[in-house]
């Protein structure tokens, strides 16, 4: 992969993710995201959770709101247990390095078993002083947005309702030229991966055709290797060449088609003549080449959700893809969930977020950059996932006072 990239090619960075009533995500705020961002805690600490808005997001923008509520249980299951008001999600990011800062801030609630937007606003402060301006802001259907390359107050606001209060408006608008800043958060949500990549998919045997990016699910990974031996050689090349230095004996991969329109992905290990059909593949085999195939993408999605990598991988392997997450990061922006101490040891201190429940049972979370003690351990030498495992974070050990802290933090 290219380790160098233009600024006009970085992809836009989140800086920072707030969720109040969200599960067990009463009230948390990831300040100062990295372009990799990694959480670390014990079953049930609000991972997967955090994970969550990231998927339910981009499914708003993808099918709808109604959609992703649904599919979650709507209020009952998906708005925090003992706690009143809307579910509410705000992102701050850059569409570009040195851009100004935009917070996209949206609550939802429910009125007679249907969500409603209860409040959905985009701003930004284009110059170094004064106010943030709310160049979009709509609440229940109703609202306003500023038109314009670079929308300001002394532009044209243009009232425009939805047709329904369950739609979003940054969805709604940003399907039209006048609001081009509106487009940009529609697009960037929308072409957001957020991984549940499974072994079993990728062993199917999908109709032939070339297709530019991994589904969810893996399930057309034939597809995706096709694509690449036809326009990205290179692309495929090298992750050969990685699965070589990773698999034993591991040669080539190659995906034919059938007489039938299917496609047939085939594993060539050395030194046999016949490939072993990706059925007959192993999962960490599998599983390996998945990740590769995403991290390797030609043109990546602007941001990558992938959950628990360490399954089915051997530990020995989960350093290696840690610095190959690290190379992706410089063209897209990574969130990794993990509870491996070998995928943290090629981490940094301010790339990893700690979350554990606290007393109420609600998730908290904490930088591992902030953790007395740490910096001077690093600075000296130590790895991560080596002091993680010697209890040196404190936090999200599920042996050690139900994984809370224990003794002062910072």
């Amino acid at each position: 992969m290219n380790s160098q990239v233009s600024p006009e090619r970085t992809p836009p960075r989140i800086t920072s993710l707030k969720v109040q009533n969200f599960r067990a995500l009463r009230d948390v705020e990831l300040k100062d995201l990295t372009p990799l961002t990694v959480l670390l805690g014990p079953n049930g600490s609000g991972k997967s959770t955090i994970f969550d808005v990231f998927a339910f997001l981009s499914e708003c923008f993808q099918y709808g709101l109604r959609f992703a509520w649904d599919r979650r249980g709507r209020a009952r299951e998906l708005k925090t247990r003992g706690s009143g008001g809307p579910v509410t999600i705000e992102v701050k990011y850059r569409e570009r390095p040195k851009q100004p800062l935009i917070t996209y801030h949206l609550e939802v609630d429910e009125i007679q078993g249907r969500p409603v937007v209860q409040s959905e606003w985009l701003q930004w402060r284009r110059r170094s002083h004064g106010k943030p301006f709310r160049f979009l802001e709509y609440h229940e259907g109703q609202g306003r947005a500023t038109s314009g390359e670079l929308p300001d107050e002394d532009d044209q606001r243009l009232e425009e309702p939805l047709q329904s209060p369950d739609l979003l408006a940054v969805s709604a608008l940003g399907q039209f030229a006048q609001h081009p800043r509106v487009a940009a958060l529609r697009n960037f949500i929308a072409g957001w991966y957020v991984s549940y990549l499974s072994a079993d998919s990728a062993r199917g045997q999908p109709e032939a055709g070339p297709n530019e990016r991994l589904s969810k699910s893996g399930d057309n990974l034939a597809n995706v290797v096709q694509y690449l031996w036809e326009q990205h050689p290179d692309r495929l090349e090298g992750i050969s060449n990685t699965l070589q230095r990773r698999v034993p004996r591991f040669e080539k991969v190659k995906s034919d088609p059938m007489p039938d329109g299917r496609l047939l992905l085939q594993i060539k290990d050395a030194p046999f003549d016949d490939p072993v059909m990706a059925r007959f593949a192993s999962d960490g085999t599998l599983k390996m080449l998945a990740y590769l195939v995403l991290l390797y993408d030609p043109d990546p999605p602007p941001f990558i959700g992938i959950e628990e990598p360490e399954n089915f991988l051997h530990p020995r392997l989960l350093h290696e893809l840690g610095e190959e997450c690290k190379k992706a990061s410089e063209q897209t922006q990574l969130l990794v969930t993990t509870h491996s101490p070998f995928f943290l040891n090629a981490l940094r201190p301010q790339e990893v977020r700690v979350l554990w429940r606290d007393a109420r049972g609600y998730s908290q979370a904490l930088t591992v950059s902030e953790i007395k003690g740490i910096p001077d351990f690093i600075t000296n030498g130590a790895q991560l996932g080596h002091l993680w495992m010697e209890g040196h974070f404190r936090i999200g050990d599920p042996l050690i006072n139900q994984g809370t802290f224990v003794g002062p933090l910072i």
